[in-house]
């Protein structure tokens, strides 16, 4: 679910590392550079069974009252911009896995290698000087990876429907310190010291701190985006 400022929606992208990880190759992510996988649990050993290097993390929560509450007083607040995080605002409905995702892709970009040419490489040397909103309109307008999103959307287990009340955001660690990267949000949000090592268990902490303020819900998501090893 998405209020955007934009008429356009999409169907939703299911939580789901098969059908990410297809979305992802075909878009130029090459199969032996990295993949989505789910994570079972937060506790410690659960985690440790997790393919690593972790790249970024994929969380998909429910939106609730209390999550909504929590955005707009975050939005309240001035944050300090770092360049170096790549982000991005999000004006089309239901577009939050393919977001989740580029911003997944889109701050380690300098850690994988995109294939020459190939609709990522192409995405992220036209939009590396644009701001966040400008990064959104330019996805909306881009046929390609619309197509691309809905083959995605259709390729899931569960039927598509674009009437949903759950939200993908990403966890990424720049120069040192964890981002929330959420495009309903107006800018990426720090949660403290980081390192590439630790990136899972730290926003394994952050997500834990979210789950805990909506205790009722169960619909929640975890999903690693690793570097294949070698």
């Amino acid at each position: 679910m998405d209020e955007s400022p934009s008429a356009k929606r999409w169907l939703p992208l299911e939580a789901n590392p098969d059908v990410m990880n297809q979305f992802l190759w075909g878009l130029g992510l090459p199969e032996d550079e990295a993949e989505c996988h789910d994570v079972y649990g937060l506790d410690e050993e659960l985690l440790e069974m997790v393919p690593r290097p972790v790249l970024a993390v994929l969380f998909l929560y429910p939106i609730t009252p209390q999550s909504e509450e929590e955005r707009i007083l975050q939005d309240s607040v001035k944050k300090e911009h770092n360049d170096r995080v790549y982000f991005m605002k999000q004006t089309v409905g239901n577009a939050c896995g393919t977001i989740g995702l580029l911003h997944a892709v889109g701050n380690v970009t300098s850690e994988i290698k995109l294939l020459e040419g190939s609709f990522l490489d192409r995405f992220y040397k036209s939009t590396a000087a644009m701001d966040p909103l400008e990064r959104a309109a330019f996805l909306e307008k881009d046929r390609e990876m619309e197509v691309a999103h809905s083959v995605a959307a259709t390729a899931g287990e569960t039927e598509a429907s674009d009437n949903v009340d759950a939200h993908f955001i990403c966890f990424a660690c720049v120069d040192g310190q964890l981002y929330e990267l959420d495009g309903r949000k107006s800018a990426p949000i720090s949660h403290g010291p980081s390192s590439p090592s630790s990136l899972l268990q730290d926003a394994a902490k952050a997500i834990q701190g979210m789950i805990q303020k909506n205790p009722d819900s169960m619909s929640f998501n975890v999903i690693v985006f690793s570097k294949k090893a070698r």
